[in-house]
């Protein structure tokens, strides 16, 4: 299982915390991200420089996810411009990410295309469930390597709330849930407007999320934030309310599901959001991922922790299937495979989390508060 950090008091307290206990796993995401910007064209420098230019959207959006961001780099002895490029490290990759924007790097080092699709997400209604309770499940696909710097942020505030996220270190968020029912998956998607302008990175969303209690209560924290990138952040609440909130620098779309689930990609669904949309390579995978998805979501009449295993272990498309090993033929900065997936359980606070690529481990049971993980 990945690193679990307790982590709490205030905002810096925070942030030094996660800095100081995932020191050498900030350490593996540095290094991750100052090579992979590399290979897109993007000298370390430079993407501390774009890193230093959310500083101050972030500090506008919320000053307290600001200070934490500060902690963790005090916390792990690391520029504070480095960990802004963490964060905003989806804000930074080109939209024709992972090559350079004229396209010589996938040429160069692949010679032909290659899939660079990541994640399946499926929420699943109190009315499919067989337990009556909202499930939210996801498989994260990145590129292996970073599987070595992930962790589990188990966060209490100072006002005694909670979530647990799973992250990469020297990030503040990524999936998780809350001890309000809440929760939220992510699939980034790209559009041709992204990084044009500063705006506030997803993993600093997803973050501010994580203090909802509802869908309703997410779409309103999202009304009026300008986006610096694509991503969809599929969420669901104990209540059953499901949406897919695609974020764009053009604005908010929201999708919602029909039959009680709602699956999402790494492609628009939206109509109108279609128009700004980096358009999708021969090989990618998202769309057939996605029918697998509804196949599955529409073929079992009542949905549990088990069959949401059974699709995210699926791989009846090879190497891209929604369950993703590593193309042995791709470089290594290029071999995209499942580093995570999760499955959550809102109600209850509780993740089952796959620490690896999920058709070859078993989930484990991890949950918000460290007492319901003992009982």
């Amino acid at each position: 299982m990945f690193p679990i950090l307790d982590i709490t008091g205030t905002a810096s307290e925070r942030g030094r915390m996660h800095g100081a206990l995932a020191k050498r796993r900030v350490e593996r995401s540095v290094a991750s991200y100052r090579s992979l910007f590399d290979n897109c064209g993007i000298g370390w420098r430079e993407a501390q420089r774009l890193g230093r230019g959310y500083r101050e959207v972030i500090g506008d959006f919320s000053p307290a996810l600001l200070e934490e961001i500060e902690g963790i780099a005090l916390g792990a002895d690391r520029v504070v411009d480095e960990i802004l490029a963490l964060n905003a490290r989806t804000e930074i990759l080109p939209p024709s990410f992972p090559g350079k924007p004229s396209g010589e790097w996938l040429a160069s080092r692949l010679g032909r295309t290659a899939d660079f699709g990541e994640c399946t997400a499926i929420a699943v209604s109190p009315s499919r469930s067989a337990n009556g309770q909202t499930l939210l499940a996801q498989n994260w696909d990145w590129l292996g390597a970073q599987r070595d710097a992930l962790v589990l942020l188990r966060i209490r505030g100072e006002d005694g709330s909670g979530c647990l996220t799973l992250t990469e270190a020297g990030m503040l968020a990524k999936i998780g849930c809350n001890d309000r029912g809440f929760g939220v998956c992510l699939n980034i998607l790209r559009s041709a407007d992204d990084g044009a302008a500063p705006g506030v990175p997803v993993h600093v969303l997803l973050r501010a999320l994580l203090d909802c209690g509802s869908v309703c209560e997410a779409l309103e924290r999202l009304r009026a934030v300008r986006f610096g990138a694509s991503s969809n952040v599929l969420c669901a609440d104990r209540s059953g309310d499901c949406a897919a909130l695609e974020l764009s620098p053009a604005g908010l779309h929201v999708v919602r599901g029909d039959d009680g689930t709602l699956c999402h990609t790494n492609h628009f669904l939206a109509p109108e959001a279609q128009r700004a949309e980096v358009g999708l390579p021969p090989s990618l995978s998202s769309v057939p991922r996605l029918a697998c998805a509804l196949r599955h979501a529409k073929g079992a009449r009542m949905h549990d922790v088990g069959s949401l295993q059974r699709l995210l272990r699926d791989e009846t498309d090879g190497l891209l299937s929604v369950c993703r090993h590593p193309d042995p033929d791709l470089p290594q900065e290029a071999r995209i495979e499942t580093v995570a997936s999760a499955i959550m359980e809102l109600a209850q606070g509780v993740m089952h989390l796959a620490p690896h690529i999920p058709s070859t481990v078993a989930y484990e049971e991890q949950a918000v508060s460290p007492a319901t993980a003992l009982a």
